[in-house]
């Protein structure tokens, strides 16, 4: 039986919707960008017909939508609008992705980066083995091998499995303030002003230990106020 032209108008509508359904979990589920061939080989659907599909989920997430597709050079990934992220970072805090020490001694690489891992664990106790290995394996932090130790840094997925912003990834990679600041950034910077402002009355050279006593004052309070 041979299918009329309207039957298989709808045969072919059902098969892009299924097709951009496809696209759509596998950007919502990813958390990263994904690139073209790994689009490819997760939803099995030609290159050419997947941009096509890509053009028409952003079109589909317009300005009514609170999530967006961003597209940087060839890679895509579905997330949160610019204008929302602020509330969405402060619902995030807290989560089980990273333990709360795990968020510190990350916000610690992020801001004193380039940093030698022996700083890392000196700050952070022998803990941050564990803390650091886990970044390293998930991507989010670089270990380049110098002597008996490692010089950390923040790599690319960092920035964009937290969707930093331009402005504080340019601050971050330069020292230079665009005026821009994320939530995150808010905490780290926060954090090390209340080391630093120890520092200054201690009279210490290194703010590093400063933090590190900062952080640990910060729990022993919190233990104190959970268990009054």
């Amino acid at each position: 039986m041979e299918l009329t032209s309207e039957s298989q108008e709808e045969v072919d509508n059902a098969e892009e919707i299924k097709n951009l359904k496809k696209v759509e979990a596998a950007l919502f589920i990813s958390g990263r960008f994904l690139s073209l061939q790994e689009l490819v080989a997760l939803t099995e659907i030609n290159p050419l017909l997947l941009r096509e599909l890509i053009e028409k989920l952003t079109d589909k997430y317009d300005d009514s939508c609170a999530i967006e597709v961003l597209q940087k050079e060839d890679r895509w990934k579905m997330d949160v609008k610019q204008e929302y992220r602020n509330m969405v970072n402060k619902l995030a805090t807290g989560t089980a992705e990273f333990t709360k020490a795990e968020q510190e001694t990350l916000a610690i690489i992020a801001y004193k980066q380039p940093v030698k891992q022996s700083v890392i664990i000196k700050i952070r106790g022998n803990k941050a083995y564990d803390h650091v290995k886990n970044f390293i394996e998930m991507g989010l932090v670089r270990g380049k091998k110098i002597g008996h130790t490692k010089e950390l840094s923040l790599s690319d997925e960092f920035y964009d499995y937290f969707t930093v912003g331009k402005g504080e990834r340019e601050r971050q990679e330069t020292g230079r303030d665009t005026g821009e600041e994320t939530v995150g950034a808010v905490e780290r910077r926060e954090v090390v002003e209340s080391a630093e402002e120890k520092q200054e009355i201690e009279g210490r050279k290194d703010p590093v230990e400063a933090v590190a006593e900062t952080i640990e004052q910060e729990d022993k309070s919190m233990l104190e106020n959970n268990n009054p």
